[in-house]
């Protein structure tokens, strides 16, 4: 952007009362750390609480986000200033999770009580209202969670948020009106299998043959989280359904290219939902779509990324100085809570009773903490200790996009090998350039 001064992201400041006070330059708050005025309050975002008396000067201040499934896009404006933006990535990983313990659970209850019928259908929770499945919640609590953090540390601030509205129905049918919304997919058929036979015309869907046995076939396989909605199922015969086929033929490649029958309306869904959620936990903010904010970029002259959505969408009008790295932001799942493993037991040369279970997880060795934030010695990479090795030797280190930091072409590091330069919760976090910033 042309004419627009170049600036740091600000650092948040809480006074020695804990008020909200304008966030300040880094270098002023390193000043403050190192002469003993102020503390560090939080990590996420960076927030310092002064340890002297201020009341402090207040400007209006606006906080933009664009709320979403996958990322979130944060931004804090005053007057023509961005004085911070940054981006959180949110977990995908829930629901295969869940998957794996109920797998787990399944296989446990049908060795340890063979003559027990199967129970799914008494959970509590799951009968309360406003209930959401897990990994839906997780979602949405973070987008919540992240806007009452900024709130926390922003004198008054005003809070605009995006929001999408979507009319699944609508995306589905674009002719669709009056009785149509109350006939879906299935009207007018039985079962599942009759639609999905009738929509594939009675044809396998591989080899493009009719008659012959026709079965039904999960084009994401279950055992890989794939689900018995219509859209993941497909017609073959009985031919092509074979044991060869699922390992590497045609039903291999389905599965992993992700064959779509219908396009998936599950980002629509999660929106839907979010909308309410946010309307319920924030009544008197403002809420946009995402036409205005496509045309309030277009006018600031930014390009397209969740943070440069949430910078249109705080309502700045003209913007001189703006920041030229993100701030990202990534939950890391510090702590693996399984009870039971599949492959439980280092082999079976020792009876049961004196056989020693696989360590689940190392959560500490040689100094360093899991997730610790660590620098290579004689190098400037950094790093997030991911996991152990060789009991505690050797360390594994990510940066936050997931890639191996290491001085030679092992994708491990030796303890000798590095300092730390701050232990962390279950967060990442990580300073990049807009030229390193890829939108996914």
């Amino acid at each position: 952007m042309k004419g627009v001064q170049i600036m740091q992201n600000r650092v948040f400041v809480i006074n020695k009362h804990g008020k909200a006070l304008m966030p300040c330059k880094p270098r002023k708050a390193r000043i403050l750390l190192r002469d003993g005025k102020a503390k560090v309050l939080k990590k996420e975002p960076f927030t310092i609480q002064l340890l002297y008396g201020s009341a402090g000067y207040k400007q209006d201040i606006s906080i933009g986000i664009d709320s979403g499934q996958r990322h979130i896009g944060l931004a804090v404006t005053s007057q023509d200033k961005v004085l911070f933006q940054g981006e959180v990535e949110l977990r995908q990983d829930v629901k295969k999770l869940i998957d794996t313990r109920r797998i787990y659970r399944r296989s446990r209850r049908n060795r340890k009580t063979r003559y027990r019928k199967a129970r799914f259908l008494n959970r509590i929770a799951s009968k309360k209202d406003n209930w959401l499945p897990p990994s839906v919640a997780s979602k949405v609590n973070h987008n919540i969670n992240w806007i009452k953090r900024l709130l926390s540390v922003l004198p008054k601030a005003d809070l605009h948020i995006e929001v999408g509205k979507f009319d699944m129905q609508k995306m589905k049918n674009p002719e669709i009106n009056g009785e149509g919304y109350q006939q879906g997919d299935l009207y007018g058929y039985q079962t599942v299998k009759q639609f999905v036979l009738a929509r594939d015309n009675y044809t396998c869907q591989a080899c493009k043959k009719k008659g012959g046995k026709l079965k039904i076939h999960h084009i994401i396989y279950r055992s890989l989280g794939g689900t018995n909605t219509v859209d993941n199922l497909i017609t073959v015969c009985s031919k092509c359904h074979t044991t060869k086929n699922h390992q590497t033929g045609i039903l291999a490649k389905w599965c992993k290219d992700k064959k779509k029958v219908n396009k998936s309306y599950k980002g629509a869904t999660f929106m839907n939902i979010l909308r309410r959620r946010l309307f319920l936990a924030f009544p008197q903010v403002k809420f946009q779509y995402g036409a205005w904010t496509t045309l309030q970029r277009a006018n600031l002259d930014l390009t397209k990324s969740h943070y440069n959505d949430a910078v249109a969408i705080s309502g700045i009008r003209k913007i001189k100085a703006k920041p030229t790295s993100i701030m990202m932001f990534k939950q890391f799942r510090k702590k693996k809570r399984s009870l039971h493993e599949a492959t439980a037991r280092k082999g079976r040369k020792t009876p049961n009773i004196t056989s020693k279970r696989n360590a689940k997880n190392t959560k500490y060795a040689k100094g360093f903490w899991l997730n610790d934030y660590v620098k290579i010695k004689d190098s400037n990479k950094k790093g997030y200790i991911s996991g152990f090795m060789s009991k505690g030797t050797n360390v594994r280190l990510r940066d936050i996009f997931g890639e191996y930091v290491s001085n030679s072409d092992k994708s491990y590091t030796s303890t000798k090998n590095i300092s730390l330069i701050n232990h962390s919760n279950n967060w990442q976090k990580q300073v990049i350039t807009e030229k390193q910033y890829v939108m996914e």
